[in-house]
């Protein structure tokens, strides 16, 4: 399945830039990849842009509203939308102040990193990172060990 990654701004600090370079590099082995960084002066300025990116995608946003999963959840859950017939999946960060009412309210799904406020470059490394623990989840291999 193709992932489209989508996020306003890219990591501006250097551990987090190295940790997203690793890890889209690792993802890349299990999923055509595509990313796609964003800007807009405002909130719906930003949404616009994501849903610009997203294209015809199923849009899965980052929100705290949404559901959290644990790492065999969220390789389970990229399985079924596979299986599902979905060629692709956009998976997008907001800015700041997040994703309008209106974005939200049209995306496929909404998946929450927990309930704990993450500065916007922690947020894109642990997407990254958790969505290659699901891919290896899923292919079987010992990088996630429970």
């Amino acid at each position: 399945m193709r992932l489209h990654l989508i996020t306003v701004g890219e990591p501006k600090l250097a551990y987090a830039r190295s940790g997203w370079d690793e890890y889209e590099k690792r993802l890349r082995r299990y999923h055509k990849l595509q990313v796609s960084r964003v800007a807009g002066k405002t909130q719906p300025a930003e949404s616009e842009a994501i849903r610009r990116a997203a294209g015809r995608a199923p849009l899965v946003l980052l929100d705290p509203r949404g559901r959290q999963y644990s790492s065999e959840d969220l390789s389970a859950y990229l399985d079924a939308q596979a299986l599902g017939g979905h060629g692709e999946l956009a998976l997008a960060i907001g800015g700041p102040d997040g994703h309008t009412d209106d974005l939200r309210a049209g995306a496929h799904a909404l998946w929450s990193l927990g309930l704990l406020t993450l500065p916007h470059d922690l947020a894109m490394l642990v997407m990254v990172e958790a969505l290659y623990r699901a891919a290896t989840i899923s292919a079987g291999e010992p990088y996630h060990r429970g």
